[in-house]
């Protein structure tokens, strides 16, 4: 459909619904469009007055003489499709629906936003809402506070968009009170036509907007959205910052798989995010603590930072935050600490964090904050100021926007308090440096600047396709379901399909009588381990239903008796393909290797510490497939037992790379057949570096395809 510029900067407006009578929602909207100097032409519509604040008033849409770009409607909901209607008679090109008492409220609510749908569909009309606050466009060409909020924000280049009117208005508030400026302020509602994939799309090339923010509560659709923010980070390099609200049941689901039963929506979103460069933030002040650095600072070319403190405690503070996300602090050279060693006194400490001592002029700080910004070992610098009686706050602060000009590193500072230090703030924040009342915020939005220059910077942005027999995975998967809707595939029917896609298996057997027992292992070799074959049975441990470390074919006989015991008395009903005789792996490293099909975004692989207490331990993470081979890689490296992998206490590292190769077949192999609803192989076993790795137990649910 056609862009949303009749939307975002209209040449008029009309208020279909204003009014002049005081506290209502007309009022308010007209009064703002007017009183925030809009630089088009409006037209307030009302049938019952010949006026609306002194301008003008016009009984139907159609009775206007020229051309209306926008209408906003501020009307009974059960009149909106009427009055769009009338819109589209009129050639209006864009419409903002501020009423409520849509899909939000069920039945005939949901009846007149289809409704509302067809109509737009049927005459390309662009729509923002139902049930919205409205749009802010702050450019002096537009000027547009077409919102019912209680004030027009000062520019800005942050951008915000919001399914929640309620929280716009508290935004608004709470903007205004740090004087945080926006490019442009959207409420979007319930997204019966432009949704929050429209307007970053719009955003991403809005020359004003440097910064944008989310308030989320769904996504529309899962993998545009992934594209178009990638776009805005890797080729806009707009850092985007959300909060995403709400706890979808869609995952909830009873699962077949430790994946499925891991990979809640809420994961989906996760893995969304940070394919797409995203940073997930946990509310709306950590929201404006990182954006208001990225709106005034440039981003650090890597994560060493320098603290400069007068005062010992705070800087301890600044470090211990500095390394808990992620940053190190940054080696001082040698003709630094020289120079800080002449300008400050025996007592400063020169090393980093640099201590200028309580005393401390504003000439100490100056000299100090220099040194370390003109060492090239250091990305940005965060300046600790804590007020004491011979600290001069205001020259303090005077200083740093004078010492900072014309090097290109982001300085953030922790002036420290609230009442004492106010004076200085004020002249921070009015030429362009963000404070923080306490180190560890500065340290926060600091580092979330460093992920954001890290991501920037990733290589292998390219999905890596693998050697794969992908047509023999396929008949197999369609002999295997034929005609049910779902079959859950025991370890040898599923390692079919992963031999397919070249993954490690071990050799295996499934044999159904004890007298099949000898053939199998003499042609496995010893030793074995066994288990039990049954697409009813999904966790074999819980069932008695695996034996390990078989060595002997007596051993191996008994292995086989008590497993069917074992079977039967778990679920009598179970329906038993026979035992599975396996090559037992060796020893190494276990890891899980999942995969889900999540009904919004389609397919998600997960990686991460493997074994029987995944569920607990929870030591995974999600990714959407297909991924790129750098999503892989970070996949890998996000775990908390990636330590383990790498090596520790005398053990050697693990092989990583054939890890990689292995979710990167995954990735393939799931987004080539949509038949995968579920998938285990837990655990893949994995060696030491360059030995590989070997698949030690699988399963796949499958589930025919709808369409």
């Amino acid at each position: 459909m056609k862009n949303i510029h009749c939307i975002m900067s209209p040449k008029s407006i009309a208020v279909v619904g204003a009014t002049d009578r005081p506290g209502s929602v007309g009022l308010s909207v007209f009064r703002n469009i007017l009183n925030a100097g809009y630089r088009g032409i409006l037209y307030p519509v009302n049938p019952r007055l010949a006026s609306v604040q002194s301008v003008k008033a016009y009984a139907r849409l159609e009775d206007i003489p020229d051309e209306v770009d926008m209408a906003v409607l501020i009307v009974p909901a059960p009149m909106v499709p009427a009055m769009m209607e009338e819109a589209a008679a009129k050639q209006v090109k864009g419409v903002i629906v501020v009423s409520a008492g849509f899909k939000e409220i069920g039945g005939k609510g949901l009846e007149l936003e289809n409704r509302a749908k067809e109509i737009v569909k049927e005459h390309k009309i662009r729509l923002v809402g139902p049930n919205c606050l409205g749009i802010i466009n702050t450019s002096e060409q537009v000027s547009m506070n077409a919102s019912f909020a209680t004030k027009m924000p000062k520019a800005g280049n942050i951008a915000f968009i919001s399914q929640s009117g309620a929280l716009c208005t508290a935004v608004l508030d709470f903007a205004a009170g740090r004087d945080i400026g926006f490019s442009k302020f959207i409420s979007f509602g319930n997204k019966a036509d432009i949704n929050e994939i429209d307007l970053l799309r719009y955003l991403k090339d809005d020359p004003e907007t440097h910064v944008i923010l989310m308030y989320l509560e769904d996504i529309t659709n899962g993998r545009e959205f992934l594209e178009t923010a990638r776009e805005i980070t890797w080729e806009a390099r707009k850092p985007m910052l959300a909060v995403k609200s709400g706890r979808s049941a869609e995952g909830a689901q009873a699962a077949a798989s430790h994946t499925g039963s891991l990979a809640g929506s809420d994961m989906a979103y996760d893995a969304i995010f940070h394919q797409s460069g995203i940073q997930r933030v946990e509310g709306v002040d950590e929201l404006f603590n990182y954006a208001r650095a990225y709106a005034s600072q440039p981003v650090p070319a890597r994560g060493q930072l320098a603290i400069v403190t007068n005062a010992g405690g705070p800087g301890i503070m600044a470090t211990d935050a500095a390394i808990r996300h992620g940053m190190t602090l940054a080696p001082l050279s040698e003709k630094t600490r020289e120079a800080l060693k002449n300008d400050l006194p025996p007592t400063a400490n020169i090393q980093n964090p640099v201590d200028v001592i309580g005393d401390a002029t504003h000439e100490r700080y100056e000299a100090a904050i220099r040194h370390v910004l003109e060492d090239e070992n250091v990305d940005g610098a965060i300046v600790v100021l804590s007020p004491q009686a011979m600290t001069d706050v205001l020259e303090t602060a005077e200083m740093v926007p004078r010492v900072r000009k014309g090097i290109e590193k982001p300085v953030l500072c922790s002036f420290m308090g609230i009442v004492d230090v106010s004076a200085g703030v004020k002249h921070l924040e009015k030429n362009g440096i963000p404070n923080y009342p306490f180190p560890e915020s500065a340290v926060r939005a600091m580092a979330s600047m460093a992920r954001f220059g890290e991501l920037l910077r990733l290589e292998r942005r390219q999905v890596r396709r693998v050697a794969a027999d992908r047509e023999t995975a396929g008949q197999i998967i369609r002999k295997t379901l034929g005609d049910g809707d779902r079959y859950l595939m025991h370890e040898k029917e599923a390692n079919e399909i992963l031999q397919c896609y070249g993954f490690p298996v071990l050799r295996s057997r499934i044999v159904k009588d004890p007298g099949e027992i000898e053939a199998a292992v003499e042609e496995i070799g010893f030793p074995v381990a066994m288990k039990i074959a049954s697409p009813d049975i999904i966790h074999k441990f819980d069932a008695g239903g695996v034996e390990l470390k078989i060595k002997t074919i007596e051993r191996a006989r008994q292995a086989f008796d008590t497993i069917l015991a074992n079977a039967k008395k778990f679920n009598p009903a179970a329906q038993i393909h026979g035992v599975l005789v396996e090559k037992m792996a060796r020893g190494g490293v276990e890891v899980i290797l999942g995969a889900t099909r999540d009904p919004r975004f389609g397919p998600i692989c997960m990686f991460g510490l493997g074994g029987t207490f995944v569920e607990t331990l929870k030591d995974v993470t999600f990714r959407l497939a297909p991924m790129w081979e750098i999503s892989a890689e970070i996949m890998i490296k996000s775990i908390r037992a990636y330590k383990v992998l790498r090596g520790v206490r005398g053990t050697p590292p693990s092989d990583v790379d054939a890890i990689k190769d292995c979710i990167l077949r995954l990735s393939q192999m799931v987004s080539d057949h949509p038949e995968i609803a579920e998938l285990d192989i837990n655990p893949m076993i994995v060696y030491r570096e360059g030995e590989g790795c070997v698949v030690a137990d699988s399963r796949i649910l499958l589930a025919r395809v709808e369409g």
